[in-house]
Order: C-alpha cells, then sequence, then structure tokens
C-alpha cells in the first residue's frame, strides 16, 4: 500500500491564500517534496543574512589580497579569527562537531574540510579552496573560493575555472517553483563534458538562521527531483568537482576525522555561494 507523503506546507489560519500558497500546494498535492513554511525567510531574516554575508565576503577578500606561496593554513586561519572579531561577527566552523579551526583550508586532492596547521605551506602550483561561514548577530553566511598559489598546471586551471563554472550554472537553474534536482542535473551535465568527477557523498543546504538546514542541496540529480524551490528559501550552492572519480575518503591520519580527499588523490575544486531564492531567480548573498 503507497503511503501518503506528510503534508508540509501550512497555510495560515483565517487568511487567504496568496500565491505563494497556491504554488505550493499544487505540488504538495501531486506528492511532491515541499518546504515548511519556516524555511521562507522574512524580510528581517534575510537583512540579518545580508550583513552575514557582507562580513563572510570581507573575510574571504581579505584571506585573498593576503595569500601567498610559503604562507601556512594556520596563517589564514588568524586572519579568518582577526577579521570576525573586528567585526564582531563569529566562525560557524570552530568547535563544530569537534572541528578545530575557524577556517577550512583544503589543497589540492583535499575535497573540502582541511584543517590550518602551521605545518601546512602553501607551494607553487598548489590550488587551495578557503571556506569560511560567518554568524553575525545569530544569522549565518557560508562561501567559499579556490586560490591558485602562483603557476600551475593547465589542467589544474582548467579544473578550477570549470569548478566555477558548475558553481555559476548551477545557479542559473535554480529557478522559483522549480526543484532542486534541476540544479544537480545542470551542474553534472557541465562537468560530464570534461570527465571530471562531481562528489555525492556531500553537499549545499539551507542556511540563514542555522548553519545547515533543509533542503539538502545535491551537485548531481535529475530535473524534477527534489524540494520544491520558493521565494524566500536561503541556501548553499557549493559542488565539489574532482579531476578524476567522484569518490571520496576520510583521511585516516586525521585525528579529528574531517579531512576528505579525492579516493585517487587527483585534485579537486569547489567554490561556493549564499543565495536567495526571489520572485526572479537567485541573489547571490556571498561572494
Amino acid at each position: 500500500m503507497l503511503k501518503r507523503k506528510k503534508n508540509r506546507w501550512t497555510t495560515l489560519p483565517g487568511q487567504p491564500l496568496t500565491e505563494m500558497d497556491k504554488k505550493v500546494l499544487y505540488w504538495q498535492n501531486k506528492g511532491r517534496e515541499v518546504p515548511t513554511r519556516n524555511l521562507i525567510k522574512t524580510p528581517e531574516q534575510i537583512e540579518g543574512i545580508r550583513k552575514a554575508g557582507i562580513v563572510n565576503t570581507g573575510v574571504l577578500d581579505t584571506v585573498a589580497a593576503a595569500i601567498h606561496e610559503g604562507m601556512s593554513t594556520q596563517e589564514i586561519d588568524d586572519i579568518c579569527m582577526r577579521y570576525c572579531e573586528a567585526h564582531g561577527a563569529t566562525p560557524a566552523c570552530l568547535n563544530y562537531e569537534g572541528f578545530p579551526k575557524s577556517v577550512c583550508t583544503s589543497i589540492n586532492e583535499v575535497v573540502c574540510h582541511g584543517i590550518p596547521k602551521p605545518t601546512d605551506i602553501l607551494r607553487e602550483g598548489d590550488i587551495v579552496n578557503v571556506d569560511f561561514t560567518t554568524i553575525l548577530d545569530g544569522y549565518f553566511a557560508d562561501a567559499s573560493r579556490m586560490f591558485i598559489i602562483g603557476k600551475t598546471s593547465p589542467e589544474k586551471e582548467r579544473l578550477v575555472r570549470v569548478a566555477k563554472e558548475c558553481l555559476e550554472i548551477g545557479a542559473e537553474a535554480a529557478k522559483p517553483y522549480g526543484f532542486v534536482g534541476d540544479i544537480g542535473y545542470a551542474i553534472k551535465k557541465h562537468a560530464d563534458k570534461y570527465h571530471y568527477g562531481i562528489v555525492r557523498d556531500l553537499c549545499g543546504h539551507g542556511v540563514g538562521v542555522e548553519f545547515h538546514e533543509e533542503p539538502d542541496v545535491m551537485h548531481v540529480g535529475r530535473k524534477g527531483d527534489g524540494m520544491l524551490l520558493v521565494p524566500g528559501m536561503v541556501f548553499t550552492i557549493e559542488p565539489m568537482v574532482n579531476m578524476g572519480t567522484w569518490r571520496v575518503f576520510i583521511d585516516a591520519d586525521d585525528p579529528f576525522g574531517w579531512e576528505v580527499i579525492t579516493e585517487d588523490e587527483k585534485p579537486s575544486a569547489q567554490w561556493e555561494h549564499t543565495f536567495l531564492m526571489t520572485e526572479h531567480g537567485v541573489e547571490v548573498l556571498t561572494y
């Protein structure tokens, strides 16, 4: 016997149905996954997330101005901490489920969650992802950028470029009253042109009033699958693009159990923004 999906979208008692209510209920009545109303951010919440995004962008801009060959990833962590403290913000990663630093610094074959260390020194030819999440006045914003240290190989340059294109193409595919699966479909289609692997074990996510909220934003998907995207939702898109296989593993030598590495130990690249869904498409809240 088929089980009917539990209703998620609730209307406001005594209030007439809005156009949003009608559109969401249409898909809910067809058995599709829709958001709960609390995933639709209020104007006040959006403004708070927007301000956190400004600080988050400032953190990454400061890293961009300072990053260079010969510096340690611990120095990147120090830069992020100082910027946060100077702007009344808190790094969300610090002590999150045992993560010991304020920022993730992932070099070459480290896909994500790289832990800054005094002994991890950036060398010419490295590619490094710097991933930072800001908490400001209780609101969260999350973004990451790739940096190329000095001159690198054409293969790594192309990987970094295509990873950014995947983010941009995923954002273009995110439409009001479309579905999360549309994002992953567009990203994988582009990556397939280069025979790159898209990591499937990790994904983007809702964000804003918590670090991680619904929906899970997979970077591999089918058109029309997943949760309905509704104006007012805030989420990240953050495809992890591997030069080889999409498969990954947790570094056994990492005492904290965080660092994710490509199974074939080929390089990986990732870009991330926080997006607000509007009636006209997504608005970028971080850079």
